[in-house]
């Protein structure tokens, strides 16, 4: 059978990677809030000059939430929603490919639905 995804995870593997989600997930709200700070302090500059360090800093958060978001798509884990923490993992169940579904309020991995259904779809395990 042709699945969609090449990775497909248990539960015990995706329950092993929350505690580096959960970092991840961290790391890419504080990055979100300080891209918005120098966003805002790089408009109330417009006209001036607006190179040096608030430039620099926008450029180097951005690069690190790439790399953040690079060890999710490396390991084929799906964010949904950022703020939320929403992750799917791919996974098969009963021979049907689908997402085990996380979200960071959750301790653990207890949901799952199918591709088509989204999070409205959600099963527990």
């Amino acid at each position: 059978m042709a699945y969609q995804f090449e990775k497909h995870y248990t539960r015990e593997e995706a329950r092993t990677l929350l505690p580096q989600i959960r970092q991840w997930l961290a790391r890419l709200g504080q990055l979100r809030k300080d891209l918005d700070r120098f966003d805002k302090r790089m408009a109330g500059l417009l006209g001036n000059d607006i190179g040096g360090d608030t430039v620099n800093q926008w450029i180097r958060a951005l690069a690190e939430m790439q790399e953040v978001l690079a060890e999710f798509q490396r390991r084929q884990i799906f964010i949904k929603d950022v703020e939320r923490g929403l992750i799917d993992f791919p996974a098969i169940i009963g021979g049907r490919e689908v997402f085990l579904c996380w979200e960071s309020d959750e301790e653990d991995v207890e949901f799952w639905h199918d591709l088509e259904s989204g999070y409205g779809g959600r099963e527990r395990l």
